[in-house]
């Protein structure tokens, strides 16, 4: 009997001693880190670099990163309002944009959802690895446009004026513009972007795709670009504060 009780005795601890922890845990301010865009964002494991960077930067915080990217993909994918330059002939002048606009994003709100429950970020931050499709489908022209567009309507969802944002800037992959016509076109404005923006900043991805300047990166770059990305989101939150 007595050994009955002090079984249930340690049971009642273990779960006091737990839901001390609990309330603890939801007492930490809360940093939100969201990773999206095409192929090199796909190709960046969150688990090897970037998390265990932002996790070790705030120990006395919660580190929620939340990643939803998919290859091959435009920005229009998930800015809702995309529309091309006048003249492309993609659609109809002032015609309605196309249903497909924004389907990835509202793929990653719902994981962000997801993720947070009823938690409230302390801060935000956007890391965005995108644009190889635009340049290669030439439609540079509207790209800081339409990367201010997602990043106003990522602020307009989450109902908060102070996102930060990280963006990679397209590599050396095709600077003289012979297969992606836009190609340093799409790089320019993604600097454009950052540099504009106190809370914005961007990371080089020049050294990164290997000996032959792929189009992807290989296994060392995406662990150094997740590093990068890490660096730059902890300077903006800390900034932030």
């Amino acid at each position: 009997m007595m050994m009955r009780c002090l079984i249930v005795m340690a049971a009642g601890l273990t779960g006091f001693a737990a839901a001390i922890a609990a309330a603890q845990d939801s007492t930490k301010p809360v940093h939100l880190f969201i990773l999206s865009g095409q192929s090199n964002m796909v190709g960046l494991d969150s688990e090897m670099s970037f998390t265990p960077s932002v996790t070790e930067a705030f120990p006395d915080s919660e580190c929620i990163v939340v990643k939803s990217a998919q290859g091959g993909q435009p920005i229009r994918r998930w800015y809702k309002r995309w529309i091309p330059a006048p003249g492309t002939g993609e659609k109809p002048e002032g015609g309605d944009p196309p249903k497909t606009n924004g389907d990835l994003y509202d793929k990653l709100m719902k994981v962000i959802k997801e993720k947070m429950g009823d938690k409230e970020p302390a801060t935000v931050t956007f890391i965005w690895m995108q644009g190889e499709r635009d340049a290669r489908e030439e439609h540079g022209a509207v790209y800081a446009a339409s990367l201010r567009g997602l990043i106003d309507q990522l602020k307009k969802d989450l109902g908060r004026k102070d996102v930060n944002f990280v963006i990679g800037r397209l590599s050396d992959f095709d600077n003289d513009n012979a297969r992606y016509p836009h190609w340093t076109m799409v790089r320019e404005a993604q600097m454009k972007v950052a540099q504009a923006d106190p809370c914005g900043e961007w990371v080089d991805t020049d050294d990164l795709n290997g000996k032959n300047d792929a189009l992807h990166y290989d296994k060392p770059g995406y662990k150094e670009l997740g590093k990068r990305f890490a660096e730059k989101s902890i300077e903006l939150v800390k900034r932030s504060k």
